[in-house]
């Protein structure tokens, strides 16, 4: 049976992390910022342009490019490159869907993906800290302020693009505390949900 699995996540949750286990030990396909490409490819617009307004809105800190210009005939010509990028995304997105099993990370995926299971992991702000802190050499008061920027700018985006709001327990199948519970554990729970579901 088909599984598509979409994972939103709070910065430093682990979320990524699990959704990578996850596809591994379903032996499925695993999508985060190769979405990134494949809509670049698409598009036919700098890989990089894009991955600069990943998850961002035309609100937000903006690199030099504002607007890209793409074939005058493109249902996109002149829209801002954030609602290019998610647009494109939607594309690519329904298309894994329609193409079989897969776990897909953020990117409004459980808004995009209408028949999949919808998990959101959170954690503490003490544990995703530490967490970040492992990976990246930076002290806990830089590291907090940035997970609280890209919280917001996740939370913003989520919201324009859906109406919805980011982290609400009634978005989703299933909300887990990757700080208390552990990653491992995380994915077991889902493995577990998935089963009792019949997919």
């Amino acid at each position: 049976m088909k599984k598509v699995i979409t994972i939103s996540r709070e910065f430093g949750s682990g979320g990524r992390e699990i959704g990578f286990r996850l596809a591994e030990k379903l032996g499925i396909p695993f999508y985060d910022k190769e979405i990134i490409s494949m809509a670049a490819e698409d598009c036919n617009i700098a890989e990089d342009v894009f991955q600069a307004h990943d998850e961002m809105i035309g609100k937000q800190e903006r690199v030099d490019h504002e607007y890209v210009s793409v074939d005058p005939f493109s249902v996109i010509y002149e829209v801002p490159v954030q609602d290019q990028l998610f647009m494109a995304q939607s594309q690519i997105i329904r298309r894994l869907e329609q193409a079989g099993s897969c776990v897909i990370i953020g990117r409004c995926s459980d808004f995009i993906v209408q028949d999949g299971f919808h998990v959101f992991i959170c954690g503490s702000m003490k544990r995703r800290v530490e967490r970040m802190q492992q990976l990246k050499q930076e002290n806990g008061r830089k590291m907090e302020a940035r997970i609280r920027e890209i919280d917001q700018r996740r939370r913003d985006y989520y919201q324009y693009f859906t109406g919805n709001e980011w982290g609400n327990p009634r978005n989703y199948h299933l909300s887990l505390n990757s700080g208390k519970m552990g990653v491992e554990r995380c994915v077991e729970m889902i493995l577990a949900c998935l089963e009792a579901e019949g997919r």
